[in-house]
């Protein structure tokens, strides 16, 4: 095959299997387009201020992450350990309560690799993939008690004006709920020695520290609606832009594009009539069950995006797009994020993974959906 073809392709097929989620929400939006072609409601299906939000949290968390802010203070933590058990528990509740902060796609980004340094350092690789795996449901799971934690509570927060204490009601039993599955969990593990050694001694620069934890406070300002989010994101983009252009440009911008592009097809698909007809019967039967099903197929995100143009029931819905994104591997941006860390670092382990996988986050899934239910 000739240069001119295959490398075009290469590319091409890199970056699909990086942004799969995103490449998949193009294509319903732009199958959509054809349906209802654009015209004057399409803005209309943009919400702002959830684009803001989100592009304003991920860029301080991108600042944070330039100075090593969470990889120096989890990995001091993690050295005072002791033993095994202790470590993975600290990786895992670190993953868990980081994800309520930073979401929980910049949660993996930032914690697995400290997982792996942990593990090979203590030699004891074999615990790799349970390690991963219960890292990924902490992180999908404990960002689900706060409006920024997740990526689709922000976006439910923001479309229903969900008042913050009843947010945080909604998802505290479940929350509970994983965090005491989670730690179960953790107690299979055995308890032995390890000895990790203090071969890094950096240290993250105070001042800019400071400065980046103001931005982040000011994002979540933002975020619980204390100041207009256009306020928020003039001064973020630009105290970025002259204290770290990097963080601007490491955004995650393809979870922005999944957003937008989702944003037309969930537009479109609510002013086609019969999908219209369908899909609000089967949420009226059980939002729970719909939108916890609905993630299996076409990830968390999407569905919450797409499922928020035919019910107003959103404490089911909210539930259900966070439990969901338990299950399937493409059930959650942030477990095809686990899955490509694991296997770039274990090759010729994809299959024993997917089934541990599958088998602890269906355990998870199946128990969370009988707590929510019985609510």
């Amino acid at each position: 095959m000739p240069d001119i073809i295959r490398k075009p392709l290469k590319y091409t097929t890199a970056f699909v299997r990086h942004n799969a989620v995103l490449c998949i929400a193009a294509v319903l939006a732009v199958i959509t387009c054809f349906i209802i072609p654009p015209d004057k409601e399409y803005p209309g299906y943009f919400d702002f201020k959830t684009l803001t939000c989100l592009f304003c949290t991920l860029a301080v968390v991108c600042a944070l992450k330039n100075i090593r802010f969470f990889t120096i203070i989890a990995r001091t933590i993690v050295k005072k350990s002791g033993t095994l058990r202790t470590a993975v528990m600290t990786l895992i509740f670190i993953t868990f309560f980081g994800s309520m902060l930073i979401a929980n796609d910049m949660a993996l980004l930032t914690f697995l690799p400290l997982g792996y340094y942990v593990l090979s350092a203590a030699k004891k690789e074999e615990y790799m993939a349970y390690t991963f795996i219960l890292q990924n449901i902490a992180a999908n799971l404990g960002g689900m008690l706060t409006p920024f934690g997740n990526p689709q509570n922000l976006f439910l927060y923001t479309k229903f004006n969900i008042p913050t204490v009843e947010f945080m009601e909604i998802m505290l039993i479940p929350f509970l709920a994983s965090t005491a599955m989670i730690l179960i969990c953790c107690m299979l593990i055995k308890k032995e020695s390890i000895v990790l050694a203090d071969e890094n001694t950096e240290k993250f620069p105070p001042l800019r520290a400071s400065f980046y934890l103001l931005l982040f406070a000011l994002s979540i300002i933002i975020v619980f609606r204390v100041i207009p989010y256009w306020i928020g994101l003039i001064v973020i983009f630009i105290s970025l832009m002259i204290a770290d252009r990097k963080a601007i440009a490491k955004v995650d911008y393809s979870l922005l594009g999944t957003f937008a592009c989702m944003f037309v097809f969930a537009g479109n698909m609510s002013r086609i009539g019969f999908i219209q007809n369908i899909l609000s019967g089967l949420l009226q039967k059980s939002t729970l069950i719909c939108s916890t099903l609905s993630c299996q197929v076409i990830s968390n995100v999407p569905s919450a995006v797409l499922l928020s143009q035919f019910t107003d029931n959103y404490a089911d819905l909210l539930r259900g797009v966070n439990i969901g994104g338990t299950g399937t591997l493409i059930a959650s941006l942030a477990s095809l994020i686990t899955f490509r860390e694991y296997t770039s670092r274990n090759p010729g382990k994809t299959a024993s993974y997917v089934a541990k996988f599958s088998l602890i986050n269906f355990i998870f899934l199946f128990v969370l959906m009988f707590i929510c239910y019985a609510l």
